[in-house]
């Protein structure tokens, strides 16, 4: 399986939704893509959204305030 990984710490909304979004569309069905993220509101904002897209969506909790957010495309 292919991963790619997208460093958005000390981004703010909707900047890590809107490189999500860029990045995943340049990849294949079947690709992993991992967001590194450290603002709670895009913990929130990217795993809603994909999941309305219907990407499979896991979030890790890698330290007090940061996280890495696991998207399949699946499409």
């Amino acid at each position: 399986m292919i991963e790619q990984r997208l460093d958005c710490l000390g981004e703010a909304c909707p900047v890590p939704l809107i490189k999500a979004k860029k990045k995943l569309s340049n990849m294949k069905s079947g690709e992993v893509l991992i967001i590194k993220v450290d603002h709670s509101c895009a913990m929130n904002n990217i795993p809603e959204w994909a999941n309305k897209e219907g990407y499979h969506v896991n979030i890790k909790e890698v330290d007090l305030g940061l996280w890495e957010i696991y998207l399949i495309k699946t499409k």
